[in-house]
Parts: C-alpha cells; structure tokens; sequence
C-alpha cells in the first residue's frame, strides 16, 4: 500500500522542507516529496507527522554491539534480530558489524556466520555488512583493544578474511607503520574494501603518505592514534590536513571534547565526517559490568571504562550523537543529519539507495522531534519502530 507522510519538515538532507509530504510505494521506495500530492491512486495510509522532522536513516558504520549484544559472541542470529530492533529505535535503519578475535580461526568462523547470515530480513535497522577493526593494529595505541589479540599484517590471513565475507566486509581498521601493511592496504582496496587508519602510532609523513595513497577513511579521529602536536603533527596533524580523506567521529562527548570536535568540523566539513557511536554491549542498558574484546568493562553513570581507567568503547546512541554535534560542536540540524546518514552511506558505496530522501531510493526514514527523539523509523517502506 502507498504511504503519504505529511505535516512534515524533510530533512534530506541537504535541505530543509517545511510542510512538506512524502510519498512512498508497496516496494518500500520513496516516489515523491514536496508538496502533497493533489490526487493519490488507490489505497493510501496517511500519516500526520505532526510538524515533526523526517530524516533519512541513520547508519552507523562502526559498532560492537549494545543493548546487551555483543557481536561475535552468543547466538549470533537471536542476538543480531534483537540488536536489530534496539538500533531502530535510535532512528537507525543501518549498521555494519564492528568485529574481531582472539585468533585468526576465530574472527574467519565468525566471518562466514555472519556473511550467512547479513542476506536475511531483519525485524529492524538492517545489518549492512562488517567493520574489522584489527587485528593489524599498533599496540602501543591499543586503546580498549585487547592488546593479546593485535598481530603484524599478513596478506595470508587477510585472504582467509575476505575469502570467508564473501563480499560483506566493508572496512578495516589497520596501522599503516606496521611491516607488511601496505601490502594488506592495497590488497584490501583491490578487493573494493576501504583500508581505514586507526590505532597508529605512527608518524605525520607516514600518515600522510598513507592517506594520500589506499587510506581513505580515518577510525575514529583522535582516538587510539598520535596526536597534534605543533612539532609533531602525528596522525590528527595529517588527517586535519588532509584534502581528500573521510573520517568518524565518537560524539559522545567524552571521547572528544566538543572543542576539538568543532575543529574536526571546520577542517574536514559536514561532507567529510562520518559519525559513530563505536557502542559496546552495555549500550542501552544498567549499570554493570560487560565483556568488550575479551575485556571487562564497567558501565558507571552511562561511563564505560576498563579497570586502568581507560575509555572502554562508548554506550553512546547514533541519535545522540547528532544531537550531540547540534549542541556542542556548532553544526546545522541538516550538517548533524548528513553526518550520520548519507556520509556513511557514501563511504559504504550504498549512497545509490540509502543516506538521503529522494525519488527511486529505500524509503528508510526516521521521524524524529528537534531534540532528536525518536517517533517512528522504517526501513524500506517498514514500519519497524513506534513510539
């Protein structure tokens, strides 16, 4: 049945659409927007949004897990539908699946189930592929990784990796400093996998070679990599003056602090940043203690940490983070929105049919109130969410 949104502020989000409509088919694709059309065919169900915003989907292209999941662990499938329904009501309608192992059978066993598994329907956002963050990282920025689980890059066990995706890992996170990670980079970029830089200690030359080279996207700006000095630029140097490259953003607030993240966003722009929630099992729930990578970590006050006081991934909502980067960086509703919807949508070569409101794409939408809370989110036509 075809389905009219009205009474709506459209975010597409490029620009902003005041009382506008939205129209979508039984196929779950968008066919107008705009003004209400003056004659509809057929049965159509009429939704008043109330004056509310619509915006695309959200999609968070780096996450490990929330609302007690944890990926890679349990029963993959259950837990995967369940996660599947949390993130739609963070105005998700995307994710990938941030993993990785102890060992290389593991993270390659755990690869094929998911790869069997990403093609299914799901109840709510829809898993979009796999994020391999490591295990080709530098130990001395480990950061919340399990520093037992990181390895030098081997072109033979990245193969095993790809051979086991079929095609569903999106992106990986590796250090390009480390003996033989060019080799994997290019490898990777070969196979239309994006190779990201993260958890680098490295050097600005370095870095910059790299990411005017394979490297087009950044893992988590400031975070686990060597900071901007005036002397010694370091990875943040070369990423904030790079012309070219993507990066995420943890707008949490606590990962980075709002100044540093409005200097994120003056130097790079809304079109080049890209944010994540980097969430971890105890996204979404109490108090309590979890398992990240193999590590125990405590969730206090919504805070998770190891037990050194290191930041233990984030319990952060992809929803917040927008709203985070309206209040506390400075951006547009529209810049904050494009940050978490067709930017990784873009990255993810997806942008064809997902990350903006226009005619011909899925009509994964969120309907959302200006301080970002949630009412409704479909995923291709579905209404998967409701308030």
């Amino acid at each position: 049945m075809t389905t009219l949104i009205e009474n709506a502020t459209l975010i597409t989000p490029f620009e902003e659409l005041r009382d506008s409509a939205l129209l979508f088919n039984d196929q779950g694709l968008i066919v107008s927007l705009g003004e209400t059309p003056s004659s509809l065919n057929g049965k159509v169900t009429r939704i008043d949004a109330g004056g509310r915003y619509l915006i695309p989907g959200l999609i968070d292209m780096h996450v490990h897990g929330g609302f007690g999941v944890s990926f890679g662990l349990g029963d993959l499938a259950s837990d995967l539908a369940k996660y599947s329904i949390w993130a739609a009501g963070n105005a998700e309608s995307g994710f990938l699946l941030s993993h990785t192992g102890p060992h290389t059978d593991f993270i390659e066993k755990t690869i094929a189930a998911y790869a069997g598994l990403l093609s299914g329907v799901f109840p709510g956002a829809q898993p979009l592929g796999l994020h391999l963050e490591g295990p080709f990282l530098n130990p001395e920025r480990h950061g919340a990784y399990n520093p037992a689980w990181i390895r030098l890059p081997s072109r033979e066990e990245t193969q095993r990796y790809l051979d086991a995706g079929r095609g569903w890992i999106k992106h990986v996170t590796l250090a390009p400093e480390l003996p033989g990670a060019p080799e994997v980079a290019r490898m990777l970029a070969d196979a239309g996998v994006i190779p990201a830089l993260g958890h680098s200690n490295t050097d600005f030359e370095t870095a910059s070679a790299a990411l005017r080279g394979d490297y087009s996207h950044v893992t988590h700006a400031f975070n686990a990599q060597s900071p901007l000095n005036h002397r010694q630029p370091g990875v943040v140097g070369a990423l904030l003056a790079s012309e070219r490259v993507t990066a995420e953003l943890i707008a949490d607030g606590r990962h980075v602090h709002p100044a540093a993240m409005r200097i994120l966003l003056r130097c790079l722009g809304a079109d080049r940043l890209v944010l994540i929630t980097d969430a971890m099992p105890g996204a979404g729930m109490p108090d309590g203690n979890y398992d990240l990578l193999g590590q125990k970590v405590a969730v206090r006050g919504g805070f998770a940490t190891l037990p050194d006081g290191t930041i233990g991934g984030s319990t952060a909502t992809l929803n917040g983070c927008v709203r985070n980067m309206i209040r506390s960086a400075g951006a547009s509703f529209t810049e904050a929105v494009q940050m978490a919807s067709f930017n990784p949508a873009r990255v993810l070569g997806l942008d064809d049919r997902l990350g903006s409101l226009q005619p011909g794409k899925f009509a994964d939408l969120a309907l959302v109130d200006a301080d970002l809370n949630v009412f409704m989110t479909f995923v291709k036509g579905k209404l998967v969410y409701s308030k």
